[in-house]
Parts: C-alpha cells; sequence; structure tokens
C-alpha cells in the first residue's frame, strides 16, 4: 500500500492529539503514513519531506503545530500539495498556534481546523479525495449519514426526559 495521507507533527507528544486523524483514515480505508519531524530540530528532513511528498503519491499533508508552530507553515512552502493545519494545545491554550497557522502570508495556504482538531483534519482530507475517488466518496457519505442517524436517535431520546415544566 502506499500512503495518500501523510500526518506529520513536530514531536510524538503529539500522537494523543493525532491519534484521531489516523483513526478516522483508517476507517476511511485511506492509505496514509505518520511521522514525527521538527521544524526547528530537524529542519532539513521538513524540508526534504515536503518537496518529496508528492513524488511518493502522497496527495494531502495534515501538520500538527504546537509551541512554535511552524511546522504547517513550513511543509507549505516547500509543496505545492494541501497542507491542513492542527493547532495544538500547548502554550497559550493553543491560540499562539492557530494564529502562526491562520496568518501565513500570501502564496502559501494552510487549511486550519480547531485547536486539537485532528479529527476535522481527516475528515477535510477525506472530503478532498473524495473529489477524484468515487468509492472514497461513498464511503464519507455512509459516514455523514451515520452522524445524521446518531443525532436524530439522540433527539428521538430526549422526547423521554421529563421535566415538570418540559414541553415537548
Amino acid at each position: 500500500m502506499t500512503p495518500i495521507v501523510s500526518i506529520i507533527m513536530g514531536s510524538t507528544s503529539d500522537l494523543p492529539i493525532m491519534e484521531k486523524a489516523a483513526s478516522f483514515l483508517n476507517d476511511m480505508q485511506v492509505p496514509f503514513e505518520i511521522n514525527a519531524l521538527s521544524a526547528h530540530r530537524t529542519p532539513e528532513a521538513v524540508e526534504s519531506f515536503a518537496k518529496e511528498a508528492h513524488k511518493r503519491g502522497i496527495q494531502v499533508i495534515i501538520a500538527a503545530a504546537g509551541m512554535a508552530a511552524a511546522l504547517p507553515g513550513v511543509i507549505a512552502a516547500n509543496t505545492t500539495l494541501p497542507v491542513i493545519g492542527v493547532p495544538i494545545r500547548s502554550t497559550l491554550d493553543g491560540i499562539d498556534a492557530l494564529l502562526s497557522i491562520v496568518q501565513m502570508p500570501p502564496g502559501i495556504p494552510v487549511a486550519t481546523v480547531g485547536t486539537n482538531g485532528s479529527l476535522n483534519a481527516a475528515i477535510l482530507a477525506v472530503e478532498m479525495l473524495s473529489l477524484s475517488d468515487n468509492s472514497l466518496a461513498k464511503r464519507f457519505a455512509a459516514y455523514k449519514q451515520g452522524l445524521k442517524e446518531k443525532i436524530e436517535k439522540a433527539n428521538a431520546e430526549l422526547k423521554e426526559v421529563h421535566y415538570p415544566f418540559k414541553c415537548n
């Protein structure tokens, strides 16, 4: 199997957050890889990874942004592939990471999800990949239908919750 999505984090301390992305991609049967590369401690490896990713078949990169939060931007500066940044709640409650991703200069976009939102990053990656993969699009549509059914079931269960002044 050749990975088409790459999950990159600055250190394995981000793995508990990024596991949600990995689990979703696995559930959607999307081949992926996970690596730890640091924009500051292994800058040459990050640059090489970003420049070579498309040659290896990678189509979307999901990059965690912790502490200094440079990783998604450095990757985006060195590739033409879409990069989705996941701000990690570490210092300043993750606001610093969020701002570093959304304030990229013109020409170097990084899509951004909410703080610790690796699941949404994987969902966004699957949405992108579904544009050219009908089988994946069908699996993703089934996932979305499951979300709808879950809420409909929860709403039906709320009808059974009783309070003296509850009107429905």
